[in-house]
């Protein structure tokens, strides 16, 4: 999607003149060589929890599709931002070294106000940004605007048909913007309704980060939105704490020292979970919304890169239950499109010939076009790993911590890949020291016993996950340490099966 249809999208929901266009764009592989019809869940059959209404909605997209010619011409300006209410110290190559390599806490902080357009409609505006980016050349500049309109697009994803409140709970979501490189930013965001008196439409606050860590951001925004009470000056020297602070490793913490008039010096501290490939992830919605039968199914589709469309009225329902499937695919990435909440303007994008993870309001349903759960889904997977998951899901407890719930899952899933692909090291061949590696995809799934895991690993083998997968194993050196549970768990069950050979003989 260029820059150019984006503009017409906005100025559609503004009510302005505009060219409609649908959007389209060739699919960069499709599943198994074919188109197949999307699978679609209704989730808006189970209410979420009263603790969990509103509570946290994520919002993700794929930001390559915003990555196009700036419109020198287009009809909505990009808005000014207000000045710091302090100066914001200039990088160092030093310090700028150090946040590209993930050090630093985020890149910056903007709060998005909701300004009342000339045709009538709430149009959403960056007023504050921390830092503020001085010294760049005109197209880093460039690039610097687009990004920023994109944020106050998915920070209110609704659209315009905001009205001042009086009363509004505020809640906190994430959304993704993914360069062209395939590098990720992080976008955590909390929206409230700003101090005052009458009614009022509400702000909200972003921090852009190439870090994955909800938790620990949304106790940041629990910060920022207590010195906000006070005055926009105190998030200052919050922010600038800590933006001065390293990012803790997973387990660690990190102590940030902020003032606070009347209460003195406060000691903050932020703790990062230990399983760091979880702490993006909540899954009880989905195991609230879906039977255990349900998720396999939809754990199928997704190995497998198909269109999938969950539907719902409630924001929060679709973004953890959304996040949390892509948390089953661990360790593999999923490499296409993957919008929780898709924005009303944004809405073409399932007619998209591409594989996708979509998030659908109820009430855009009518915008949808009819979907039809057809395809291989439920019998692809091996019968016997399908039992043995279910099995495995089955001891988890009803009111179990999101840290016990996290364990039972990763136990459940991770093994299927584990004893599917598990063996891939043995199948990456070198013809010097130094050489990257090709891996030997022929001997790879010939060398599996089972028919029907053979089959599935043949078609899993097609898949773009699986693919860069290989990929960053063959530019590794035979030396270079593997790390991570699932290379962990890979030995464990390695050597399960060897102390079972050995019983044999």
């Amino acid at each position: 999607m260029s820059g150019d249809e984006v503009q017409r999208r906005i100025r559609k929901a503004h009510g302005l003149k505009h060219t409609k266009q649908r959007w389209s764009e060739q699919p960069q592989s499709a599943a198994n060589g074919k188109e197949k019809d999307a699978l679609s869940f209704d989730l808006s059959t189970v209410q979420p929890s009263e603790g969990e209404r509103g509570a946290i909605k994520r919002l993700s997209t794929m930001w390559s599709s915003f990555r196009g010619k700036h419109d020198k011409d287009r009809v909505m300006k990009e808005p000014p931002f207000q000045e710091s209410l302090e100066p914001a110290p200039v990088d160092t190559p030093a310090k700028e070294q150090r946040y590209m390599s993930g050090q630093y806490f985020f890149e910056y902080l903007v709060v998005v106000s909701l300004k009342k357009s000339k045709e009538g409609a709430y149009e959403p505006q960056i007023t504050y940004q921390f830092p503020k980016r001085d010294g760049m050349v005109r197209f880093q500049r460039e690039e610097e605007e687009k990004t920023l309109k994109a944020i106050t697009l998915f920070c209110f994803p609704e659209g315009i048909n905001w009205a001042p409140l009086t009363e509004y709970h505020s809640e906190t979501f994430s959304f993704v913007l993914t360069e062209i490189d395939g590098s990720r930013r992080n976008g955590y965001c909390r929206r409230l309704l700003p101090h005052g008196n009458g009614a009022r439409p509400p702000e909200a606050y972003c921090i852009i980060s190439r870090l994955a860590c909800f938790g620990l951001f949304s106790k940041i925004f629990d910060e920022v939105e207590k010195r906000r009470q006070i005055s926009m000056a105190m998030i200052y020297p919050f922010m600038q704490s800590l933006r001065e602070a390293a990012f803790p490793a997973p387990g660690n913490t990190v102590k940030i020292k902020s003032f606070i008039p009347d209460k003195g010096t406060e000691i903050i501290s932020l703790t990062r979970p230990l399983d760091s490939w979880l702490e993006h992830v909540d899954f009880r919605t989905l195991f609230r919304c879906l039977t255990d039968e349900e998720v396999l199914l939809v754990f199928a589709a997704a190995v497998m890169e198909r269109r999938i469309v969950f539907i719902a009225e409630e924001l929060s329902t679709l973004s953890q239950v959304i996040h949390a499937v892509v948390a089953l695919l661990y360790p593999f990435t999923w490499q296409h499109t993957f919008i929780s909440i898709v924005p009303e303007i944004l809405i073409d994008v399932v007619m998209a010939p591409t594989p996708y993870l979509l998030g659908v309001q109820k009430r855009l349903l009518e915008q949808v076009t009819d979907q039809s759960d057809s395809g291989d889904e439920k019998s692809i997977l091996p019968p016997k790993l399908q039992d043995e998951i279910l099995q495995a899901l089955r001891n988890r407890k009803e009111e179990a911590t999101v840290e016990e719930l996290n364990t039972v899952v990763s136990e459940a899933f991770l093994p299927f890949f584990v004893k599917t692909v598990g063996h891939f090291a043995s199948y990456v061949t070198r013809k010097g020291s130094g050489q990257p590696g090709v891996f030997q995809s022929r001997a790879f799934y010939k060398a599996i016993e089972s028919k029907t895991t053979r089959h599935f690993v043949k078609k899993f083998l097609q898949t773009q996950m699986f693919d860069l997968f290989i990929q960053e194993l063959e530019q590794q050196q035979p030396a270079s340490p593997q790390q991570g549970i699932f290379h962990k768990k890979i030995v464990e069950y390695q050597e399960k099966k060897k102390r079972e050979k050995a019983k044999k003989r």
